[in-house]
């Protein structure tokens, strides 16, 4: 079952499908969050409250996605309860990348493993514990919240500050937090986890700077577990034409580490069982058109096509001016 949102009389309606099929829209649902938190504090499977709901008219999402009309999947009436972060070096095929990234000419012995390629084999020799045994704990980094999260079709908006601003496709885990504290899986969705990969290149720790970037996420959460073998396309599109595309691969069959291993890492801190707030945890990528030595500019659009997880995900590059930023004293 796929979900997503849109805007609809004024208001925002959620929509229901199966893959392949036309959407429906759920009666008396005043958004996925509303629909998750009442299933997370009743006990119940989010499918089944939303059958209890019952469906009503049929809408074309494609051409709601045309029209500007999709929202992102889930929303918070309050943005700073809405948490953007994610996790890194958790993808087989993603170490390589990242390594060269952060070589240095020091580094002349090839037997002596940069900070990535520790991590990275930490990952593979203890990513993916038994079940009720916990495994190492990943990179982990933080992007935002809500005010910094891009629809699906919205802009990406780069600082003026950055020194570039790349895709990464990755799947996302969305989560509510229950108002008991006890945090619930929603499903999963396609996400772009953007970043300032030439600013991370300069120096490994200036990664906390280089993912304070916005994020897209959607347009469609897949309810359930996902694919063992995730694979889809990323692409950069060009006045129309595709100027980059190279597949991606994801899902705990091209992972390092397992999705409850990550989950368990991230929410094993107090600061993210707050009741009432969402999550939108992004799992990796091992694919990245800045490793391919593509630039992209201001109106290119990245697209992430999953068919297993519905309608792609499309967001064009904006570039905003750099503001110089006053600190008042009191």
């Amino acid at each position: 079952m796929l979900l997503s949102q849109m805007k609809h009389e004024g208001g925002v309606a959620v929509v229901c499908r199966e893959p392949g099929a036309a959407g429906r829209i759920v009666r008396n649902a005043g958004g996925v969050y509303e629909l998750a938190l009442e299933a997370a504090d009743k006990g119940r499977r989010l499918a089944d409250v939303i059958t209890d709901h019952g469906l009503g008219d049929t809408v074309d999402l494609a051409r709601v996605y045309e029209s500007g009309d999709l929202l992102a999947p889930i929303i918070h009436l309050h943005p700073a309860n809405l948490h953007l972060t994610g996790t890194g070096l958790t993808h087989l095929g993603s170490a390589a990348t990242r390594d060269a990234m952060h070589k240095t000419l020091a580094e002349k012995d090839k037997e002596t493993l940069t900070d990535s390629m520790k991590m990275f084999r930490m990952g593979l020799e203890g990513g993916k514990p038994a079940p009720g045994k916990i495994g190492v704990q990943p990179e982990w980094f933080y992007k935002g919240n809500g005010a910094t999260a891009a629809g699906p079709g919205q802009p990406l908006v780069s600082p003026g500050f950055a020194l570039d601003g790349g895709e990464e496709p990755e799947v996302a885990g969305i989560y509510v937090v229950s108002s008991t504290g006890a945090p619930f899986r929603v499903g999963f969705a396609l996400s772009n986890e953007f970043s300032d990969h030439v600013t991370e290149r300069i120096n490994y720790l200036f990664l906390a700077h280089s993912k304070l970037r916005p994020a897209s996420f959607g347009p469609e959460i897949r309810l359930g577990p996902p694919p063992a073998d995730i694979r889809g396309m990323s692409r950069i599109k060009r006045e129309g034409k595709v100027i980059w595309e190279k597949p991606f691969l994801s899902g705990e069959a091209n992972m390092s580490h397992s999705f409850a291993n990550l989950e368990h890492h991230h929410f094993k801190y107090g600061l993210f069982r707050q009741p009432g707030d969402v999550h939108v945890h992004m799992f990796g990528t091992a694919t990245l058109s800045f490793a391919d030595g593509i630039k992209p500019e201001a109106g290119d659009v990245f697209e992430i096509d999953c068919p297993d997880f519905g309608l792609p995900l499309r967001n064009p590059l904006s570039i905003a001016k750099e503001e110089a930023v006053t600190i008042g004293v009191l």
